[in-house]
């Protein structure tokens, strides 16, 4: 309904009908507030590094899944196999299928797994530890699996991270192809340039099976990287801590 206010239209309130509790019609009035939209805060990426920032971009066109699957086929007949014998017809297809879960992690980016912390932590400034934490990645030089545990500690400054983000990330670089010195030094520097704490210590025990299982064969055999940021990096008996807590009650 419109009304004349100083020579200006004016557009009142829409009136609806409504019954009462007595059974009695009532006008009740609908106003059209505005929508407020929600403030959305976005992380400040400029200063990550651009293995933090992004998942990786292709760096050749992508093969089809039909192009992968003939791969595959011509492995098994490579390794002397008959690609068409019934255990090995549908091969291709899982080991496609396969290999998209091994090497998700190309699909996925490190800043948008550590983008949530939380700030009540009743001032807590000290060492968070998460231990044991088993990974799987696969050797970059002859594309076989490395397996071991990781053990991450930061020191945080008024906002921590849900600890399963931290297991997260990890998974997120471990399933691409890697070095395990490659590996260790990417989880270091996304909590460091993430979450900017006042220091990162990042270790990796794995067992390597391109080592195992081939070449010299030893099986058993454990590589431990390490590496340190901030205040782990600058006083040594931070880092003593941090390996004694580690190795203390280790199963």
């Amino acid at each position: 309904m419109l009304h004349k206010s100083r020579g200006h239209p004016v557009t009142l309130p829409a009136r609806t009908k409504n019954a009462g509790s007595n059974g009695e019609t009532m006008d009740a009035v609908v106003k059209n507030f505005p929508k407020i939209a929600a403030a959305a805060v976005a992380p400040d990426t400029k200063a990550l590094s651009d293995h933090v920032r992004a998942a990786p971009a292709p760096a050749v066109p992508r093969p089809s899944r039909d192009e992968a699957e003939a791969a595959v086929r011509t492995l098994l007949a490579f390794v002397g196999d008959n690609p068409d014998r019934e255990g090995l017809v549908e091969t291709p297809k899982r080991f496609v299928s396969a290999y998209e879960e091994l090497f998700a992690g190309y699909r996925e980016c490190p800043a948008e797994v550590l983008d949530r912390t939380f700030s009540e932590t009743g001032g807590y400034d000290d060492l968070v530890l998460v231990r044991d934490i088993p990974f799987y990645s696969h050797c970059e030089h002859h594309v076989m699996p490395f397996t071991g545990k990781a053990h991450i500690a930061y020191v945080p400054i008024g906002r921590v991270v849900g600890l399963s983000k931290i297991a997260r990330l990890i998974d997120v670089y471990a399933r691409r192809l890697q070095t395990q010195e490659h590996l260790t030094s990417q989880i270091a520097t996304a909590i460091d340039e993430i979450l900017k704490p006042r220091g990162v210590a990042v270790m990796l025990e794995a067992e390597h099976t391109c080592m195992s299982m081939r070449g010299v064969e030893k099986p058993g055999s454990l590589t431990i990287t390490t590496q340190f940021t901030g205040l782990f990096r600058n006083d040594p008996q931070e880092q003593v801590r941090f390996i004694t807590l580690v190795r203390g009650g280790q199963r």
